[in-house]
């Protein structure tokens, strides 16, 4: 078991897989874990790539007892073990929330960064803005944090729900298994998506993007997703038609075939 130790002492636990210098960092969505990559790190591993997976604060095995569970602190722990471990290259691969903490952790790396894979990612931004359109409406998704925060055990079978297009009970269960890990102080990072708005940093990556979109999503907007292109010139969109939000649990070989090649490309 690694852990990564941050401010006053706190944990993140982290798991890495392979040995390099280059790796693909694994950046999980809300509230769940790094076990969401189990179908995932294998095909990296496979295709010979360092692969390094963590726990966000408050979630898995990583420390709860954080002052800052933001986006940006979750940034700042991957651009820590990146550096911790001494990587001089990675490809920050990000579902959901984890997309927007790619962004930003990009965005401090510079040219450590080679790639940014956006999968079903809550950036730019997760509700409409002005002069964006597209996303969950606001009072909704307020009220989803709510419910998770008054009524957890009812709700969060209900997030699994939500995160496909047709699953299996046994992908229900294991999701919420997943979520139940979680600390109640994650829910910080979630309430953040009510405000974040990320055009700018999006805007001025230099990285190239991949940004892969679940058609049947129900948590972020597929167009959110799509709008990616709009902002960041170097980007290439790829449709998982019958994915929800979790492509890599829906359409894996698929998922697993974009991600590998994504990274084979520009870790080498």
């Amino acid at each position: 078991m690694s852990h990564l130790t941050r401010e006053n002492g706190s944990k993140i636990y982290y798991e890495d897989s392979g040995s390099g210098d280059s790796a693909v960092v694994l950046i999980h969505g809300w509230g769940v874990n790094l076990r969401v990559w189990d179908q995932t790190v294998p095909a990296l591993t496979a295709a010979g790539h360092r692969v390094v997976a963590f726990d966000h604060r408050a979630c898995g095995q990583s420390d709860a007892n954080f002052d800052d569970i933001s986006i940006e602190s979750i940034a700042s722990d991957v651009v820590a073990l990146a550096h911790e471990l001494g990587l001089k290259k990675v490809v920050l691969s990000g579902w959901s929330i984890g997309g927007a903490v790619a962004v930003e952790a990009a965005n401090t790396l510079q040219d450590v960064c080679a790639g940014v894979a956006l999968t079903c990612a809550a950036t730019p931004t997760m509700v409409p803005q002005d002069g964006f359109p597209h996303g969950q409406n606001a009072e909704e998704f307020a009220g989803i944090i709510g419910a998770i925060k008054t009524a957890r055990a009812e709700t969060l079978p209900n997030l699994s729900l939500a995160c496909f297009a047709d699953p299996s009970q046994e992908q229900l269960d294991a999701m919420t298994v997943l979520f139940s890990q979680s600390d109640p102080a994650a829910t910080a990072s979630l309430e953040q998506l009510l405000t974040l708005d990320q055009r700018d940093v999006l805007s001025a990556l230099t990285q190239p993007v991949l940004a892969i979109v679940g058609s049947q999503d129900a948590l972020v907007d597929p167009n959110t997703a799509r709008s990616v292109q709009e902002y960041h010139a170097d980007t290439v969109t790829v449709e998982m038609e019958n994915s929800g939000h979790t492509p890599f649990w829906e359409e894996t070989d698929k998922y697993n075939a974009e991600l590998v090649g994504f990274a084979g490309a520009k870790l080498t």
